[in-house]
């Protein structure tokens, strides 16, 4: 059985993610900041990645001043475990999943930047366009457009976007990116909207986390092996 460390700003924050995981059969291991854990022994077993949604990534991991008016609520603890946990999973090739907050640290630690605020995007549902023949679409099953929650206030459009991934689903009425996925590596997926949240998107996109189990399988017995 795979070990995905799910990470969060708390163990109660972290519950839903983490049953969205079990229930695709993977045991999982709590990441907070401050728990004192060291990384090194943080990740010791661990075969796949979870980075949970939650507050929003500091503006100067991006070269930026936070905007006043953009109502920032950064938790730069959290920041400082996140990056080094993309750094690594993407150095061991190690499958990763990033949710909300998780897909915008996956693209700040590649290289990429984020719109402080942007409106209409919080507690809505919204059409999502999934391009056909990407990554994100033979997970889900099929291209094309759906409707799924969205719950952010952050993102970011194409000009943003870390040179290294590709976008894989936008929202077709304002260019905000709802996909990225790195074709560099075996199995490296942000989506913006909270999958974990399983009435409020299509089946389909349930099927990430058992994409996330599956590829964490094949990494254990790889390094099992």
């Amino acid at each position: 059985m795979p070990l995905i460390a799910v990470t969060a700003s708390s163990e109660k924050h972290a519950q839903v993610y983490a049953g969205s995981v079990t229930r695709r059969g993977a045991d999982v291991r709590l990441l907070t900041p401050g728990a004192g854990l060291n990384l090194v022994q943080a990740l010791d077993g661990v075969d796949g990645i979870l980075l949970s949604g939650g507050p929003d990534v500091h503006p100067q991991r991006y070269g930026q001043q936070v905007d006043l008016a953009a109502h920032v609520k950064p938790d730069q603890p959290r920041d400082e475990m996140e990056f080094e946990l993309v750094r690594q999973a993407l150095s061991h090739d190690m499958p990763l999943l990033g949710i909300c907050r998780g897909m915008q640290v996956l693209n700040v630690a590649m290289g990429g930047s984020l719109i402080q605020d942007i409106p209409g995007h919080q507690a809505a549902i919204h059409s999502v366009f999934v391009s056909p023949g990407s990554k994100l679409g033979a997970i889900i099953g099929a291209g094309g457009y759906f409707r799924t929650n969205s719950r952010h206030h952050q993102g970011l459009r194409d000009a943003h976007r870390a040179r290294d991934l590709l976008a894989s689903a936008y929202m077709p009425d304002d260019g905000i990116i709802e996909a990225l996925e790195s074709p560099a590596h075996s199995w490296v997926v942000g989506v913006q909207c909270h999958p974990e949240l399983e009435d409020e998107v299509p089946r389909g996109f349930l099927n990430l986390f058992g994409g996330l189990v599956q590829w964490a399988t094949r990494f254990s017995e790889a390094d099992h092996g």
